[in-house]
């Protein structure tokens, strides 16, 4: 009969050797993993954060416009203020020099009575001349002293407006400074994430997804357009002959332009000012509502929420536009972003 033998088990000693054996392969595959090449950023993924952060540029940007826009009023305002307080200090100069010289006068005749003034003077008639000279000296020195006074007191609120102007000229600065700041981080952050797809991701996601090529795109002709006229035509023409120039934040042409400084240039083309920021500009003229459908070629185009977008609609349903950082100036359908508001200028 066969004897059934167990079989022989491994030793204690070579057991721990396979487990040895099998841990370095696992570290060793870990580390290898740990160095291989990341896998690729999802294309989708990429674009939803450009995406946002270039709209959050466009937001900062239009702060900044804003700012600046005050900013360079206030410091207009403080310069004219100072001039008319220097003016101010020295018309005060003049009427205290004035009051001093009357008061130095009655001073000196004020010293002997007017009646041993008479008695004692060699010729009578020579002293009432003089008498009605001082009469109206004294009085001269009474008006000085009241527009002396009046220029003190125009003088102190002057100054107090300077004040307060540079004040809030100080603040505007700050705050120009860091929405400034704001706008090249996230500039810089969105430049960032696109460098880590591959370049045709990277142009699809900057030219958007209308997926027309931004440089290459076919222009619209202003002679396909529906027919405008005066200051709208002129805008339209304008901002159309802009098409394929690059965005760039806080420009206004021209060469380069953001949302709102395309509008202000167009439409300074044809003799009309524009605020300088898209949330202003959602003020500009009368409002033609939010339906498209009742736009004019010519009339701005207030995109989102915090309008923080404009465009110029031309007719056909389209609207030219400078639309973000990395991008050209081009045409987009008017519906493409949410319309907030439309304004005929």
């Amino acid at each position: 009969m066969a004897s059934h033998r167990r079989p022989k088990q491994p030793s204690r000693a070579r057991a721990y050797v396979l487990t040895g054996a099998a841990a370095t392969a696992v570290v060793l595959s870990a580390q290898v993993n740990a160095h291989a090449a990341p896998a690729q950023p999802n294309k989708n993924e990429v674009k939803a954060q450009v995406d946002k952060l270039l709209e959050e540029q466009e937001q900062s940007t239009e702060k900044y416009n804003g700012a600046k826009e005050r900013a360079d009023q206030l410091r207009k305002q403080a310069d004219q203020l100072q001039d008319q307080v220097a003016r101010g200090q020295e018309q005060l100069n003049e009427l205290a020099s004035g009051l001093a010289a009357v008061a130095g006068d009655q001073y000196r005749h004020a010293g002997v009575d007017p009646s041993m003034q008479l008695m004692l003077s060699s010729d009578p008639d020579k002293y009432l001349d003089q008498a009605s000279s001082f009469d109206q000296a004294a009085s001269t020195q009474t008006a000085t002293l009241k527009a002396l006074q009046e220029q003190q007191r125009r003088l102190e609120q002057q100054k107090r407006e300077a004040a307060t102007v540079l004040a809030e000229l100080d603040s505007r600065t700050q705050e120009l400074n860091g929405a400034r700041s704001t706008a090249q981080s996230k500039l810089a952050e969105a430049q960032r994430l696109l460098s880590t797809v591959s370049a045709a991701d990277r142009a699809s996601i900057v030219r958007g997804d209308d997926g027309s090529a931004s440089r290459s795109a076919s222009r619209v002709d202003p002679a396909s357009l529906p027919a405008a006229s005066g200051a709208a035509k002129v805008a339209v023409d304008a901002a159309l002959s802009r098409q394929g120039l690059d965005y760039v934040s806080g420009a206004t042409g021209p060469n380069t332009f953001d949302c709102s400084g395309l509008m202000v240039w167009a439409y300074a083309k044809a003799g009309v000012s524009l605020p300088r920021t898209s949330q202003a500009q959602a003020g500009a003229g009368v409002s033609v509502g939010t339906d498209w459908h009742n736009a004019q070629p010519g009339d701005l185009v207030i995109y989102k929420s915090d309008r923080s977008h404009v465009a110029m609609y031309i007719g056909n349903g389209m609207v030219v536009h400078a639309p973000k950082a990395g991008d050209v100036v081009k045409v987009m359908k008017v519906d493409a972003i949410s319309i907030n508001v439309i304004r005929r200028v």
